[in-house]
């Protein structure tokens, strides 16, 4: 019995059942969505990704070949709720089945929600948000660059704002902005443009705006990628994001330097209004100039008030100048009267003097005739002497030797008598006078004479002391209002 119903039974080998199985797990679930937490995910140097879908009550192996990884739609990171659309395989193998992914999706806004609430903690430790780190942007910006679609409406939007608000040129980085692969062509253009050189025909721009339109968590999402976020972090040029709409909120818009509402406002705090700066430059050049006026009519009142304190300096001039012609007059007028008071003075002493002639005269009689006597004394003592001598060199000497004693007497007396002729004394005795002043020295020109010098003249017959009055070295001028030649005092004995 029992070996008759063991003979009904079919007998498979493990590769039919395998293969059975198989052709039931993919016949039944030809294309599947299994939403799940995933878990255990691993890239291999293949392309391939491995990967567990879980939540309260099992697991499924998961796997994403390489040839689909570009068309997934998002990466899978660990711990993130999604929705994988593929199709249910076996694994004859190990016994085992898995689920091909074909695209992954994030499972609803919660999910995506705690994906950038975890981001945003972890940035935040780094200090990525931290509000010290964040550039102000330039005044007036020569070159502006976009990160956006060069197709949308985005870029139209900012250069119309930017050519009516202060026309700039802009440069335009084209990317992506959702999808898969979008994060990492906005990141790589942030970085391009942080790259390029500071001059030349392509250069950094001053201020970079990243822009996009409106749309769900699920477009937006690649400005919640961290790649994106640390590009922006990292780069130099001071940045504005405006990433959707103005109730739309980003992780771009917490690292970058502004953040705008829309693309439309971020070309406004880009670049100024023209109009707007020439009013305030009309308006401050209007207070500027109010100020001057004002400080120039302070300074002009305190000047007032200081000049109302001051004397008045004409009037003081005027006197002063006045006292000074007063006193050049009367300085004018002493001199004159100073020289006419002593000459007056000099005039009555005069009168009261005897007359230098008179007290001369007896005494010079007397030396005369005292000379006279003297000299006929010597004459007549000398003349006895040379008698006598005569006498004794007769006795003495012999007749050749006297003739040559008077040979030389005679020659001798030539030449005294020559001497004579030649000598000042003789021309004293003409009449002349012999000047010379109180050292001896003889003055020979007029221009030597100064007024009030003693002076000795020299006669043949004596000396007389004298003193100059008046002007000495006129070269023979004279001044009127009296006599200013030289003069000859009382002499003195």
């Amino acid at each position: 019995m029992d070996s008759a119903v063991a003979s009904n039974l079919p007998e498979y080998s493990v590769s039919e059942i395998s293969g059975a199985v198989k052709r039931t797990l993919e016949g039944a679930f030809s294309r599947v969505r299994v939403r799940g937490e995933v878990t255990e995910m691993k890239r291999y140097p293949s392309g391939h990704i491995y990967l567990s879908l879980k939540d309260e009550g099992g697991k499924i192996a998961a796997v994403v070949w390489r040839s689909a990884v570009s068309r997934l739609g998002m990466l899978p990171e660990n711990g993130v709720e999604v929705v994988a659309t593929g199709r249910i395989t076996a694994y004859g193998e190990r016994s085992s089945y898995q689920l091909v992914i074909e695209r992954l999706e994030y499972a609803g806004v919660g999910a995506l929600l705690a994906r950038i609430e975890a981001l945003r903690q972890r940035l935040g430790e780094e200090g990525l948000f931290d509000p010290a780190r964040k550039r102000a942007l330039p005044v007036l910006p020569e070159l502006v660059g976009v990160v956006t679609s060069e197709s949308g409406a985005v870029i139209q939007d900012i250069r119309t704002t930017i050519a009516r608000r202060f026309p700039r040129p802009i440069v335009l980085w084209p990317v992506p902005v959702q999808g898969e692969g979008a994060a990492a062509k906005i990141a790589a253009a942030i970085t391009g443009f942080a790259g390029l050189p500071l001059t030349g025909a392509l250069r950094r721009p001053d201020v970079l705006i990243v822009a996009r339109g409106g749309g769900s968590l699920e477009d937006l999402m690649a400005f919640n990628d961290e790649a994106v976020l640390r590009a922006v972090a990292a780069c130099p040029i001071p940045l504005i994001s405006a990433v959707g709409h103005e109730t739309d909120t980003t992780l771009i818009d917490s690292v970058s330097d502004r953040r705008a509402p829309t693309p439309t406002a971020a070309a406004e705090l880009a670049v100024p209004s023209r109009v707007e700066l020439v009013a305030d430059l009309a308006h401050m050049t209007a207070r500027l100039i109010g100020a001057l006026n004002q400080m120039a009519q302070g300074c002009r009142l305190r000047l007032s008030r200081a000049e109302r304190g001051l004397p008045d300096l004409p009037a003081l001039l005027g006197g002063v100048r006045q006292r000074l012609d007063d006193r050049a007059e009367r300085l004018r007028l002493a001199l004159p009267n100073l020289l006419a008071a002593r000459r007056a003075a000099l005039v009555r002493v005069e009168r009261h003097m005897p007359d230098p002639r008179a007290l001369v005269a007896p005494r010079r009689a007397a030396l005369i005739l005292a000379g006279a006597q003297l000299e006929a004394s010597l004459r007549h003592g000398v003349a006895g002497k040379r008698h006598a001598g005569e006498r004794v060199m007769g006795r003495l000497t012999p007749a050749p030797l006297l003739a040559r004693l008077r040979e030389a007497g005679a020659r001798l007396e030539g030449l005294g008598a020559r001497l004579a002729s030649v000598s000042y004394e003789a021309v004293l005795a003409r009449g002349y006078v012999l000047v010379t002043d109180t050292k001896g020295a003889p003055v020979t020109r007029a221009a030597h004479v100064r007024a009030g010098q003693d002076l000795t003249l020299r006669f043949a017959d004596g000396e007389v002391r004298a003193g100059v009055k008046g002007q000495a070295g006129g070269g023979g001028k004279r001044q009127s209002g009296g006599s200013q030649e030289p003069r000859l005092l009382a002499p003195e004995f």
